[in-house]
């Protein structure tokens, strides 16, 4: 999965899902992928109360999600979201490694 996210000025974080038919395949493929990472989304929800700033995040889906269960797509998103609180974490120290460009 790619994720892109944004700072969002609303109170809660937002999900948004791209699953095309290039890169996944047909409806029913489409759909479980979309199952899928709005499970992982929603089952994250205590990793994301974490993050001081609320997000909009879009989800891509890729056609190697469709090859594993719940656990692949639910392990890589927390993957992400634990980067996202180490940026977090970094930015609000001060660390000269995050530029103000990226923050």
């Amino acid at each position: 999965m790619t994720a892109f996210i944004m700072p969002s000025e609303t109170s809660f974080q937002r999900l948004g899902i791209t699953a095309s038919r290039k890169a996944v395949g047909n409806a029913v493929r489409r759909n479980r992928a979309k199952r899928l990472l709005r499970e992982a989304f929603r089952l994250s929800k205590p990793e994301l109360e974490k993050l001081a700033t609320k997000y909009d995040w879009v989800l891509n889906a890729h056609r190697s999600l469709l090859e594993t269960k719940l656990e692949g797509p639910l392990q890589e998103f927390r993957e992400i979201v634990s980067k996202v609180l180490e940026r977090e974490a970094r930015t609000k120290t001060g660390d000269p490694d995050v530029s103000p460009e990226h923050r």
